[in-house]
């Protein structure tokens, strides 16, 4: 099963020619469950909905609950931003989760879970994208928090391991990326384990997903990674272990960066690999 999270840089820059970028990467990477950040909906149209049907997907989008300073940063009123999943099979159900961010700026930041129904078992899918300021982690830790909540209440109805990605704007090493881990630290849920699917990953692979080689990424920025996808513990016979990880997207396509985030694509099992 492959898993992709991407955050796709809502309207901004050259966006005629990053749409169909953006359409040309997720096309070759043929992912079977896709988490999406700064996703955009209005004037009739879904970013999500359109490049669902390309694609053949499922889709469910959750805009964040204030949206309107996007517009006013590129002056293109009624649009909204979210989160959105895209599913190679259908959505069973789905929720979303408004998170916190105490002492931090506001923007009505969102979790979204969708329950896919995939053929071996429901997969229990989460896509989020926290707070963005640097200085913000005490403000991301409480949003982790709230999201390691939301994910224990909703993954015990199935074999398959919860599976969390998103645009989390935190370093690997961060106090938020551990406290999901639970591996490292005591987890934000008492018994909750998130692996970082780029642990996995081949060491010597390029691993940062906000990096300065890309022409928008603004000036003064580390090359970090701050792009996940998160798998709880497998399942009966290895279900939903982690295989590898890599980059896609981290490129031009025909001379045009597809969005300021390269995008993770991680490969797990969608089987068991217990004999019967």
């Amino acid at each position: 099963m492959r898993i992709l999270t991407w955050n796709l840089w809502w309207r901004f820059g050259p966006w005629p020619e990053r749409r169909a970028a953006i359409g040309r990467v997720l096309g070759d990477a043929a992912p079977d469950i896709v988490g999406l950040q700064e996703v955009w909906g209005g004037d009739g149209e879904n970013l999500a909905g359109s490049l669902a049907d390309e694609l053949g997907m499922h889709w469910a989008w959750a805009p964040f609950g204030r949206s309107g300073r996007w517009g006013e940063r590129t002056g293109e009123a009624g649009f909204d931003v979210g989160v959105a999943v895209l599913s190679r099979w259908p959505i069973a159900e789905t929720d979303v989760l408004e998170l916190p961010a105490p002492g931090g700026r506001d923007d009505g930041r969102t979790a979204l879970y969708a329950l896919v129904d995939a053929p071996a078992c429901p997969v229990p899918f989460f896509t989020t994208h926290l707070n963005s300021a640097p200085h913000e982690s005490a403000v991301r830790c409480a949003q982790v928090r709230a999201l390691a909540e939301f994910v224990a209440a909703r993954q015990g109805g199935s074999a398959f391991p919860p599976v969390v990605t998103g645009d989390l704007n935190a370093w690997p090493d961060s106090d938020e990326v551990r406290l999901l881990g639970g591996y490292k630290t005591a987890p934000a849920v008492p018994g909750l384990f998130l692996l970082d699917a780029w642990e996995l990953a081949d060491p010597g692979a390029p691993a940062v997903t906000w990096d300065r080689a890309n022409p928008y990424v603004a000036a003064g920025n580390p090359s970090v990674r701050i792009d996940y996808v998160l798998v709880g513990e497998p399942g009966p016979g290895g279900l939903g272990h982690v295989r590898s990880a890599r980059r896609v997207g981290d490129g031009p396509v025909d001379g045009v960066w597809p969005s300021d985030h390269a995008a993770v694509l991680a490969d797990i099992a969608g089987h068991s690999t217990t004999k019967t």
